[in-house]
């Protein structure tokens, strides 16, 4: 019986899948199996021994300590693309509010309400403070072609824009998906130079801190609009509100807000909209349950932010499963132990990812109890565990 630990209120569709002859999930529970998240901060947890994973319903892990799990041999899943759709439309919607001057319209239109019958003639005759361009036919700079990035560029041709990408790390599945008709840049600065708006689209690490600031803020057009629904420290925050000011840019919208950005004319910020939809919710935690439950009763990793994917079909009735560094000769010590046994190995794969590696190994026999021991006793293994077919 595998134990589940929910820290958050989890959507039913996810928790529905669990099978209750095989699992118990509770918010309250000792010892658990797994730990299914959403923004619950666990880093002043002491996580029991027990954990063999954490799943995050969401795409940030801002709020899970990755490199402690990491080096406990905890695979920590998120559900990339589970809420894509829900950030694509506010992103969308983005690009029309940074146009259009829809927030400011109705910001005055609120203003006006008590002025009863002469709402009418003042529409008219202010309206055309609120003029803004269309988007049909506007190049937009799409940065990080993700799941999101994608489903954004893809919708975006459909407005009728022009749409150029830049991600030097894009997957083979993003390349699948996106539309033919999306333009590549080579580099960050040739999308900037050319597009009338930027969307981001990209995870916030040392790399990419401060990405936009002054010195690409004058590389792209005067009048550029900025959308931001990625993550506030990608942007240099006083660089964007001095060319906002100076009139460099013409918008900048965002889901990260601060006082300096609030007090600012040219900033929209709303809250951190991007996943707050049922269906957002419900897709993540449908994506974290199944990854988890492969994890645990295969040991088959998908969407780990800290250990690679590894995947192998379970053919034989046995399988042993290893998280340890990244170091030489780890699976010729494993497969010696084995052999010290008489275990033959049917199947093996072995991926790594930085600093991390993990094995599956298919097996004829159980693994004895002392061989585990002994795998486990080798310098550089995290964790290592036993699982049979069912």
């Amino acid at each position: 019986m595998f134990r589940i630990q929910t820290m958050n209120k989890i959507s039913p569709q996810g928790l529905d899948l669990f099978p209750r002859d095989r699992y118990e999930v509770a918010s309250e529970i000792p010892n658990p199996h797994a730990i299914l998240v959403r923004s619950a901060d666990l880093h002043p947890l002491n996580l029991p021994f027990s954990v063999l994973a954490i799943a995050r319903a969401g795409a940030g892990i801002n709020n899970i300590p990755v490199a402690g799990c990491s080096d406990r041999g905890i695979v920590v899943f998120n559900t990339p693309g589970g809420n894509a759709n829900a950030v694509k439309e506010l992103a969308i919607a983005a690009l029309l509010i940074a146009s259009r001057n829809i927030l400011k319209g109705w910001a005055w239109g609120s203003s006006v309400a008590e002025k009863a019958d002469e709402v009418p003639e003042l529409v008219e005759k202010e309206k055309s403070r609120f003029e803004g361009p269309e988007l049909r036919g506007k190049i937009l700079g799409v940065v990080g072609l993700g799941a999101i990035g994608v489903m954004v560029a893809n919708d975006a041709l459909a407005l009728g824009m022009r749409v150029t990408g830049y991600d030097p790390y894009i997957s083979v599945e993003a390349a699948w998906n996106l539309s033919h008709s999306v333009e590549r840049s080579d580099t960050l600065e040739g999308l900037l130079a050319r597009a009338d708006y930027v969307s981001l689209h990209l995870p916030l690490s040392d790399a990419t801190r401060g990405l936009l600031d002054a010195e690409k803020f004058r590389i792209m057009k005067k009048g550029a609009r900025i959308v931001n629904l990625a993550r506030g420290g990608l942007v240099n925050e006083a660089d964007i509100i001095g060319a906002l000011r100076a009139g460099r840019l013409s918008a900048y919208v965002t889901d990260f807000p601060t006082a300096e950005l609030l007090a600012c004319p040219g900033a929209f910020c709303i809250p951190h909209l991007g996943a707050s939809t049922p269906e957002a919710e419900d897709n993540c935690a449908v994506m974290a349950v199944r990854q988890l439950m492969d994890y645990l009763e295969t040991g088959v990793i998908k969407n780990s932010v800290n250990f690679p994917r590894c995947r192998l079909e379970f053919r034989s009735p046995h399988r042993l499963l290893v998280a340890n560094r990244n170091i030489p000769n780890m699976v010729g010590q494993i497969t010696t132990i084995l052999a010290e046994a008489s275990v033959n190995i049917t199947d093996l794969i072995n991926h790594h990812q930085n600093e991390y590696a993990y094995n599956i190994i298919d097996t004829e026999q159980a693994i004895p109890q002392t061989q585990l021991e002994k795998i486990i006793a080798v310098d550089g293994v995290l964790r290592v565990r036993a699982v049979e077919r069912g």
